[in-house]
C-alpha cells in the first residue's frame, strides 16, 4: 500500500505506515534548524512498518508558514509537550537531529518529570550533548551570513536558497531557529531515565567525539554511540543505513512491533 502524509494536527504530521497492520511503536521525529517534518519521509520508508514515523511541524514552515516562528526554545518545547498528549497512547521512541535533538532531550525531560514515564528511549542526531556550551552567533549574522552557515553544512536542501523567492520564505523560520538553539542554555537537573543513542557523522564540523559521549552524562540509562561516514547532515546520503540503525535501537529500547 502506497505511503501517505496526513495532518493530524498543527504540530504532528504523521507517515502512514506501508503496511496495513499499524506498528506497535511510534518514533516521534524533531527537525532541525530550518527543517521540517517533510525531512524524515525517507526515514519512513527506510523503516517500513517498523514504525509508525511522526514528524513534529515547528511553526513558520510549510503548511504553518503563515505563523511567526518562535526565536525561543522553550516556546517550541511547550507547545510539542502539549501536542504530544494524544501520541503517547503507545510506546514511542524520540529521534532529533541536530537543533531537533535538543528539543527532543527537554520534552522528554519534562514528560518523565511531569508524568513520571517518557519515551522508551532517545535518539539523539548530530548534537553535542546539552550540557557541552558553545558560544554560537549565526543568528546575529545578516542574511548572507546564515545562508552561507547553511551551505557550509549543506541543510535544509541548500540548493533552494538558490531561488530568491523561496530564500525569502526559508529566512524567517531559519532565523528563529538558530536564534532559538544558540541562546538555549541547558539547566541541570534531574537526568533521563531512558537510554541514550547517539548518531553522529565522523566529519560533522559541528560535533566532535568528546562532545557526542558527554550526552552519556544527561542518562542514568544504557548510552550507545554510533558513527556514520558524513558530515552534519550524513543522513540525506545513506537513508537505508540509518533507518536500519534506527530499527535496532527500537530493539534494543524494548520497542517490538505487533
Amino acid at each position: 500500500m502506497p505511503s501517505t502524509d496526513t495532518h493530524t494536527d498543527l504540530w504532528i504530521r504523521r507517515f502512514a505506515p506501508a503496511s496495513a497492520t499499524p506498528p506497535g511503536v511510534r518514533l516521534i521525529c524533531f527537525p532541525h534548524a530550518g527543517g521540517s517534518a517533510s525531512f524524515y519521509h525517507p526515514l519512513h520508508r527506510a523503516l517500513g512498518s517498523t514504525a509508525e514515523v511522526l514528524g513534529v511541524q515547528y511553526p513558520g514552515r510549510q503548511e504553518r508558514r503563515a505563523e511567526v516562528p518562535p526565536a525561543d526554545l522553550a516556546v517550541l518545547v511547550d507547545g510539542v509537550r502539549k501536542e504530544l498528549e494524544e501520541w503517547t497512547d503507545q510506546p514511542y521512541v524520540f529521534f532529533g537531529h541536530s537543533m531537533g535533538a535538543v528539543i527532543a532531550y527537554e520534552v522528554a525531560r519534562r514528560l518523565e518529570q511531569e508524568t513520571g514515564a517518557g519515551p522508551l528511549g532517545l535518539i539523539a542526531s548530530g548534537r553535542r550533548a546539552p550540557g557541552v556550551l558553545v558560544e554560537e552567533t549565526v543568528h546575529l549574522r545578516d542574511d548572507s551570513g546564515l545562508v552561507a552557515e547553511v551551505r557550509a553544512l549543506s541543510g535544509t536542501a541548500a540548493s533552494l536558497l538558490d531561488d530568491a523567492e523561496v530564500r525569502e520564505m526559508i529566512l524567517p523560520s531559519l532565523r528563529a531557529d538558530y536564534t532559538a538553539v544558540e541562546t538555549y542554555r541547558h539547566v541541570p537537573g534531574r537526568e533521563l531515565g531512558c537510554p541514550v543513542t547517539v548518531m553522529v557523522g565522523d566529519a560533522d564540523p559541528r560535533v566532535d567525539a568528546d562532545h557526542a559521549r558527554a550526552w552519556s552524562h544527561h542518562t542514568t540509562g544504557a548510552f550507545t554511540l554510533r558513527t556514520f561516514p558524513g558530515g552534519h547532515f550524513y543522513l540525506g546520503d545513506q537513508w537505508p543505513a540509518v533507518g536500519a540503525a534506527v530499527s535496532a535501537c527500537l530493539t534494543a529500547f524494548g520497542a517490538e512491533p505487533r
